[in-house]
């Protein structure tokens, strides 16, 4: 590996920089100066809201990029990079297969704020980490800002309950078990992956010069367009079949571990 061509680090937040209590480590935000010392541009891209990732990111805030929402939207400070919403024939078209589908939680993901009909407990207490700016609602009709994303949960596994009923939809979405409890839904456009080649259009960096970590399937575009892609010990299967590399789990400082040693290369040269 010559770490030393690295120009962009972009990771996953939940189960890659986010150890498990949801925390982003001191090391890493010792790693994130040097970082910036060598010019190395740093993106957070999550599926969390982007007010999510500014909650755990605020004191570096100013001097990252950010893509939220699993792509639907990228920004550096209040520049807009990227924003592709749901166009609302398609909101239609994936709430009448919701119905069909038993035990599904559904939240609507807006810039500013979630919003479900759900009143399942476990639910609503997750949405306090996860979209702390959030609301129950009897109708999705009733949101009037535009939607970037569908966070479908499931109590027990969304991977087995939900997404064997979501398939059909893949010809025309983006359907991503995103985590154990959960699957997201968002057009074909609004991915990491296609995010992040936008990044590297705009900075004039290339494929060899980027480094990915992710952990996840909705991690999977992001990690194809980077020769330097990182797989999580605690990754999915597919995740660890896509990346060219691996690393310790997030409660093991696995992003932190690959930074230091690019850290030490770039000083080295």
């Amino acid at each position: 590996m010559k770490l030393s061509n690295v120009k962009l680090v972009i990771t996953d937040m939940d189960g890659t920089l986010l150890n498990s209590n949801h925390e982003v480590s001191d090391q890493f935000f010792n790693l994130f100066r040097k970082l910036k010392e060598h010019n190395i541009l740093f993106c957070a891209a999550s599926g969390r809201p982007l007010y999510g990732i500014l909650d755990k990111l605020s004191t570096i805030k100013d001097d990252i990029l950010i893509v939220a929402e699993n792509g639907g939207l990228a920004l550096k400070n209040d520049e807009v990079l990227l924003s592709t919403e749901i166009q609302k024939e398609n909101l239609k078209k994936i709430n009448d297969a919701l119905n069909t589908i038993e035990n599904v939680n559904a939240v609507y993901c807006t810039k500013d704020k979630a919003y479900t009909t759900s009143t399942s407990e476990k639910l609503l207490e997750l949405l306090s980490e996860y979209y702390k700016n959030h609301e129950r609602i009897d109708s999705p009709e009733s949101i009037t800002a535009p939607i970037y994303k569908i966070a479908l949960f499931h109590e027990i596994s969304s991977e087995k309950y939900l997404y064997p009923h979501l398939q059909h939809l893949e010809s025309e979405f983006k359907v991503k078990v995103s985590a154990n409890h959960w699957v997201d839904i968002s057009e074909n456009n609004a991915n990491k992956g296609y995010a992040l080649e936008l990044i590297q259009d705009k900075y004039n960096i290339s494929p060899d010069e980027t480094m990915v970590f992710g952990d996840y399937n909705n991690d999977i575009e992001m990690l194809k367009k980077a020769h330097f892609s990182f797989a999580m010990e605690n990754a999915h299967p597919l995740v660890k079949q896509t990346a060219n590399y691996s690393t310790h789990s997030n409660d093991d400082f696995g992003v932190e571990k690959i930074l230091e040693l690019l850290i030490n290369e770039k000083e080295s040269n």
